[in-house]
């Protein structure tokens, strides 16, 4: 386990605190990532996942994920963040493959988590837990030559077209935020062209409403790893 906003070590919960906490950080919602990834650890992630949706009365979070993968794409990971006390509070999915421009090696990750978590802006490198401020920032000023507040892309989510913005990233990667189900939704990308997927027929799908046999599995994500 690991903390979900710097990825620093955390205690678990003792006399003095109910919660699991990072030094750094406070309270958090401890982070869980397998070190390997298959077909039957991300039953396990999803079996975990769907129980806890099950057994609360708030909705269940889902596991985002590309369907079908684009051509070439493999998944790279998953993990999840939160405890038994307080249930799943934010999810991860990573695939690999071909960049859309040079055709070099790209990764990609869904976060999906509730407020504060922070999870999506650890990976994209944003100050604080949420994004909102950058959203309310590309929502009031689209930049030059955008005279409407048009999205910097459009995907679907679970049968929903869902706009992302572009929210401002280390320079290494590029970073979407947005809302789906009530909760966010962080798409990042490395390197940062890699972005461009996103201006393709991009759908994703929850993995806890139905797992596709059909997904292929590739070496793990060096990013869920300790490379951001």
């Amino acid at each position: 386990m690991s903390c979900p906003k710097c990825a620093g070590p955390v205690r678990e919960p003792d006399l003095m605190h109910g919660e699991y906490r990072c030094l750094r950080c406070g309270p958090v919602a401890p982070l869980h990532v397998p070190e390997r990834i298959g077909a039957e650890i991300m039953a396990s992630v999803v079996e975990r996942v769907a129980a806890d949706g099950e057994s609360d009365d708030r909705p269940g979070m889902p596991l985002w994920c590309p369907w079908p993968l684009p051509p070439g794409w493999t998944l790279t990971g998953v993990a999840w963040a939160g405890d038994d006390r307080a249930g799943v509070r934010a999810t991860l999915v990573a695939c690999a493959g071909p960049a859309p421009l040079d055709g070099g090696p790209a990764d990609l990750i869904f976060v999906a988590e509730e407020p504060g978590v922070g999870l999506g802006s650890r990976f994209a490198g944003l100050p604080g837990p949420d994004p909102g401020p950058q959203v309310e920032e590309a929502l009031t000023d689209p930049g030059p030559g955008h005279p409407e507040r048009l999205p910097h892309a459009k995907i679907r989510v679970g049968g929903h077209p869902t706009p992302l913005w572009l929210v401002r990233s280390e320079t290494d990667r590029s970073a979407y935020a947005g809302e789906a189900r009530g909760m966010w939704l962080h798409a990042i990308a490395w390197p940062a062209s890699a972005g461009h997927l996103l201006a393709e027929e991009v759908v994703l799908h929850d993995l806890t409403e139905w797992t596709p046999s059909e997904l292929v599995y590739g070496a793990p994500s060096p990013y869920l790893h300790g490379q951001a």
